[in-house]
């Protein structure tokens, strides 16, 4: 049986951690490895993952930022499916994993990604804006598309062979890996089109407009750092874009 690696990584998340924790020790696949990365928090983060202690590995520790603690995640990550389930998010049922799985089954593909619902940050049954990620297609980068990030799920072998997040990259190292999986390097991938996870408003990368400036300037420099040379209005519409539809 296909074995799930779930990684979540959580600073200070005490206020919502619990969520995210319930989400994947509910789901009825029976082969999960929970893997929780901790930036050494110093609120009730890790009082509450305790509680769950039981059913996941937890590492606690100063890092360099969101993506050098998910590039610590990967290192642990033993399954053959990688997903990033961070500390604000949520799956939306207990079948998710499931539902992934019987579809990278079915389609023999090595990614997959699905749809994402924004909620609000303290009532997550109140929807803010659904991001319905379509079926994808090579000339959709250039149009500024991306797959919401939570509902990408990888086999480790791709990881193993292709890399994991560029540190370089404080805001976009997420756009970055799945532009060098999918576009660069043509990993097979498959659209799974139902919400399988909630997220709340206000990350890091929407924090503030600087953070939005900065998050999109480094979208252009993940082109670059792959030797892609995207149209020359895809440098002009791109950000607009991608604001609409997840850094607003």
């Amino acid at each position: 049986m296909t074995t799930f690696s779930i990684i979540t990584v959580a600073y200070n998340s005490a206020a919502t951690i619990a969520d995210t924790l319930t989400s994947v020790s509910v789901q009825d696949y029976p082969q999960v490895e929970h893997l929780v990365i901790d930036g050494a928090s110093t609120d009730d983060t890790l009082a509450i993952v305790r509680r769950f202690s039981h059913r996941m590995q937890v590492v606690s520790e100063p890092d360099q930022g969101l993506y050098d603690a998910m590039n610590k995640g990967l290192q642990q990550a033993t399954g053959d499916i990688v997903g990033i389930l961070n500390s604000d998010d949520f799956y939306v049922h207990p079948n998710v994993l499931s539902r992934v799985a019987a579809m990278l089954e079915q389609t023999g593909a090595d990614a997959l990604y699905a749809d994402l619902e924004y909620v609000d940050h303290r009532d997550t049954e109140r929807i803010v804006r659904h991001w319905k990620s379509g079926v994808y297609g090579e000339s959709h980068f250039l149009r500024g598309w991306m797959p919401p990030h939570p509902t990408f799920f990888v086999r480790r072998s791709v990881y193993q062979r292709l890399g994991g997040f560029d540190t370089r990259l404080r805001c976009s190292a997420d756009y970055e890996l799945m532009l060098r999986f999918l576009l660069k390097n043509n990993t097979s991938v498959c659209y799974l089109p139902e919400v399988i996870v909630r997220m709340r408003t206000g990350g890091m990368s929407n924090a503030s407009l600087r953070h939005r400036l900065r998050a999109n300037r480094e979208d252009r420099d993940a082109w670059r750092m792959n030797g892609l040379t995207p149209r020359f209005y895809t440098f002009f519409l791109k950000p607009l874009s991608k604001i609409s539809q997840y850094r607003f």
